[in-house]
């Protein structure tokens, strides 16, 4: 019992030294990676630069404790820091003390939900958002990111918390286009995308070890951090309006309760339920796909329980929301971590950064951070999704375009609430009218198909419909009208088999319309049949009066339904083409 709720139980008895070295690679390759990107992800929160380096320690060994994923890397993310942003945004101003406190406490908040929801064995939470939702916020979000981040390029003052108020706020301040800043922000960019796409094959083809060049290529944005801030703090480029990150305070963050103002929570919790519902998703996705890779699995509440005590840890040491990030996750994979301990190391190697590095970090240019975070976010904008989407399901597709549309014209918040919503609607809407056919015999076998697609055998007074879904109260009344109208049209039916192969659950409302059928059917001098029911279904069927008023029968099979039924009586029969 108490290893289920504390994983480092399990692979800490089958820790060895050779474990230990992998683990202390890739948190060596981790660490490089996430120092420029945890600074440049506070900044896209609204947050002072420092604050995402205590974000990236102590939830590190919290997931470490608690998190079942052997390769999740915690800490912060781009969707959550714009979230974030967003969320206090409306409350407090960005600089400010009341902002910094309000960030902190969505991070406790959300950290509170998290654990809540794993102690509750919530984890099934994860599917109500569906692939094509997420997939559109998430590259709706990249987008927005990504021209937040202009203004830094360029060197202006411009807001915005969608695209729309972002690209109009830039284009109005276009005349303060600031040129060294441009040179700064385009180079970095332009150095950080020849990187991650061309370096790492380039090293190995002169014949670097693969592990090596893997280090070299992230440390990428390392290069590009220490460049810039060389040549800015050479040439006094920050006199000259180059924007930088400042003095950033030396030392690791002192630990504190956050505040516990009734308003200000109140302010902020539906905002800590979509952080803590996005996350999760986006975290657990990871997680699962990586773990499948190594034949391993993940426990989804566990892994809330894992999230949220992570986001507790941030909170009580300054930081902001946190979650399992796609690519710092990836390149811990790739680098051979074997256990959790990896990220355990890489918060060491955070800390050590915040102890010691951070005086040389006063000369940084803002558009460095900003480069960092464009190159990042690209990579999860997938566009083409849409496309896909569209050709394989248009409900999919109207959720997937909608949620774009919205969080890309009204912010983060409203689009994916806009596209859980729609989700749920489509669902209702697609399950209210299931799919349905009139079945016969394939001929020369047991099975039954479609009339309308099959060439089938079928008899006049014999009629067998298939429903391709559970039966409840959404659809319940569809099928009342589908039997009926069949009934209707067919004046020789006097035995009518609903086939359930499909059928896993049978609510109360579709019970009644299953008593309503039956009655009506016999008022007609038909007879109702059940055919290929399942286990589960027949237990509860047989819990209520129905069977008992039932005017047919219950058939394990249709072939047995079809053959007892035919053989009452000489059945005419005929071909239906397809």
């Amino acid at each position: 019992m108490l290893e289920r709720y504390l994983p480092i139980l399990q692979w800490l008895r089958t820790y060895n030294k050779g474990t230990l070295t992998n683990d202390m690679v890739a948190a060596l390759i981790v660490t490089i990676m996430l120092i420029p990107q945890s600074l440049a992800y506070a900044l896209l929160a609204g947050l002072p630069a420092e604050v995402g380096l205590y974000a990236s320690i102590l939830p590190l060994v919290a997931y470490a404790i608690f998190g079942t994923s052997r390769t999740l890397s915690v800490g912060p993310v781009a969707v959550v820091s714009l979230m974030t942003a967003a969320a206090v945004g409306n409350l407090a101003l960005q600089g400010t003390a009341e902002y910094l406190t309000a960030a902190i406490a969505l991070a406790f908040i959300s950290g509170l939900m998290l654990i809540l929801m794993g102690v509750l064995r919530l984890g099934m939470l994860a599917n109500f958002l569906s692939h094509p939702v997420i997939s559109g916020f998430i590259t709706a979000s990249g987008i927005i990111i990504a021209a937040s981040q202009v203004k830094h390029i360029f060197g202006v003052d411009a807001s915005g918390h969608n695209l729309l108020e972002l690209v109009i706020s830039i284009a109005e301040h276009a005349d303060q286009l600031h040129w060294p800043t441009l040179i700064i922000g385009v180079s970095a960019t332009a150095f950080l995308f020849w990187v991650r796409k061309n370096l790492k094959p380039l090293l190995i083809k002169s014949g670097m070890s693969p592990r090596i060049a893997e280090v070299v290529a992230k440390a990428g944005p390392v290069a590009a951090v220490a460049t810039t801030t060389l040549v800015t703090f050479a040439f006094s480029l920050d006199q000259g309006g180059v924007r930088v990150v400042g003095e950033v305070p030396t030392g690791l963050p002192d630990f504190a309760l956050p505040s516990f103002d009734t308003d200000l929570w109140q302010q902020l919790f539906v905002s800590a339920l979509l952080i803590s519902i996005v996350g999760f998703v986006e975290s657990v996705s990871v997680a699962q796909t990586l773990a499948s890779k190594r034949r391993q699995r993940i426990d989804p509440s566990q892994e809330l329980i894992g999230l949220g005590t992570s986001n507790v840890a941030s909170a009580v040491s300054g930081g902001f929301p946190v979650t399992g990030g796609f690519s710092r996750s990836v390149v811990n994979f790739d680098a051979g971590a074997e256990t959790p301990a990896a990220g355990a190391f890489t918060a060491v190697g955070i800390a050590l950064a915040t102890i010691f590095l951070t005086p040389l970090l006063y000369f940084l240019p803002k558009a460095t951070l900003a480069a960092t975070i464009i190159v990042a976010v690209l990579s999860l904008v997938d566009l083409g999704a849409l496309k896909r989407t569209w050709q394989y399901s248009r409900p999919d597709f109207v959720a997937m375009a909608a949620t774009i549309l919205l969080t890309l014209v009204s912010g983060v918040e409203a689009g994916i609430v806009a596209g859980v919503s729609l989700s749920i609607l489509l669902y209702l809407h697609r399950t209210s009218m299931p799919h349905s056919a009139v079945v016969g015999r394939v001929p020369g076998t047991q099975h039954f198909r479609n009339i309308e697609r099959h060439d089938v055998e079928t008899c006049l007074d014999v009629m067998s419909l298939r429903i391709d879904e559970s039966l409840y109260f959404a659809n319940a009344r569809y099928l009342e009208d589908r039997v009926y109208e069949l009934v209707s049209r067919n004046d020789c039916v006097k035995d009518f088999i609903l086939m359930c192969p499909a059928i896993n659950l049978i609510d109360a409302s579709a019970l009644e319309s299953l008593e309503a059928i039956n009655l009506r059917l016999k008022d007609s001098g038909v007879r109702f049949h059940l055919s290929e029911v399942k286990g589960p279904v027949m237990d509860r069927l047989k819990r209520s009066h129905f069977l008992d008023e039932l005017t047919g029968q219950v058939f394990l099979s249709q072939n047995d339904a079809w053959e007892t039924l035919k053989s009452v009586e000489e059945c005419p029969s005929m071909r239906a083409n397809t």
